[in-house]
């Protein structure tokens, strides 16, 4: 019974629940997480991060929760509007850890929370300096980020929030996608590498200062991030 609940190097499996589970990214983490990590998928209808005591029904126990739940179809970096439910789910989340003794989250935060589509300059773009949305989307990630440092700094909650890049079902940019967004060459992130920076975010002893920033891209000839992180990732896959 005990090697169902470690990993194949002997090492004791983490609880990870993830909330918007069936989506892009949650599909991709469910199924590259297994044999690492124990996974609860949380979405609707049976669990809505809107609802903090739904959250707080499926919280405790768990050593990482993965808040990935968004209504995309509304807030996205191209509709220039915004869901408040969205910002509503990522403070539920942040408050419902702490109320349950969660001690790590991980969020789902953006390319879009720094203007990475104008960037000329030589020098990659780091997570350290003041960041400019390139849309009211971004700027929800923004507000993700500094609740984040609030909770972290206030309720000693270690918080991870992964700027993603563009990962697709397709795990791969095709010549529809590159007419449509020409600007995935930039920031395409493979499955492999998504799932390997989630796994180091999951099993790092700790995290610096109990909050940090990482750039979720692949090693792309046109990156223009920069992805130094704390939890010795390195992608492996590029695209371009």
């Amino acid at each position: 019974l005990w090697s169902l609940f470690t990993t194949k190097h002997g090492e004791k499996m983490k609880k990870v629940a993830i909330t918007g589970s069936s989506g892009k990214i949650g599909q991709v983490l469910q199924t590259g997480l297994q044999g690492c990590s124990m996974v609860y998928p949380l979405d609707l209808p049976w669990c809505d991060a809107k609802d903090m005591h739904a959250l707080e029904r499926e919280f405790p126990g768990k050593d990482v929760v993965i808040h990935l739940a968004w209504n995309a179809k509304i807030e996205n970096w191209r509709s220039g509007t915004i869901d408040p439910d969205n910002t509503l789910m990522t403070f539920n989340v942040f408050q419902a850890a702490v109320n349950t003794r969660v001690p790590r989250v991980i969020m789902a935060s953006s390319v879009h929370a720094d203007e990475f589509l104008t960037w000329k300059r030589q020098e990659l773009l780091t997570t350290d300096k003041t960041p400019f949305p390139t849309s009211p989307y971004g700027a929800s990630k923004i507000f993700m980020e500094a609740l984040g440092r609030y909770y972290s700094k206030h309720h000693n909650l270690e918080v991870i929030c992964i700027r993603f890049g563009g990962v697709n079902p397709q795990n791969e940019i095709t010549q529809e996608m590159l007419a449509a967004e020409p600007i995935l060459p930039k920031v395409w992130f493979s499955h492999q590498d998504c799932v390997a920076l989630v796994r180091a975010c999951i099993k790092a002893q700790t995290v610096p200062n109990n909050f940090t920033i990482v750039y979720g891209v692949s090693d792309n000839p046109e990156r223009i991030h920069d992805l130094t992180n704390p939890f010795g990732w390195t992608p492996l896959s590029s695209q371009g």
